[in-house]
């Protein structure tokens, strides 16, 4: 999925130091929508031929899933200082998601990496 590769590379450079700042964190307040927020934050940042294919891979997201990414988002921008996200794809066999929050020390700032797992979206379910 090359596309959504790309698409995450910028999401990464939205994500940190000199960057997250400018986030507004209500973009990603319990009860919004992952898809329309993250369509809103990237609208001007990702390249439009890959705004259609990161909308529709995020709104295929399970809904459990979809809203894990988006309280780690909004976790990571209410602190203080705000927490940089890396954001990682795997090709994988179902919907997964791993996190990793790392705290800050006295030598050096934390980080949160974010990575799902799916099938590439072209790649129909043995059950569906």
């Amino acid at each position: 999925m090359p596309a959504l590769q790309t698409a995450l590379t910028h999401m990464n450079a939205m994500s940190h130091p000199g960057r997250i700042e400018t986030i507004d964190p209500e973009l990603f307040a319990p009860g919004t929508n992952l898809a329309d927020a993250v369509g809103l934050l990237s609208q001007d940042e990702v390249p439009e031929q890959l705004v259609g294919v990161f909308a529709e891979y995020i709104q295929t997201l399970p809904p459990a899933i979809s809203e894990a990414c988006r309280a780690v988002i909004f976790s990571a921008l209410n602190r203080s200082p705000r927490q940089p996200i890396t954001f990682a794809w795997a090709p994988g066999y179902d919907y997964e998601l791993q996190l990793w929050d790392v705290s800050d020390t006295d030598a050096t700032p934390g980080g949160i990496t974010l990575l799902l797992r799916s099938r590439y979206p072209n790649d129909a379910h043995p059950l569906a």
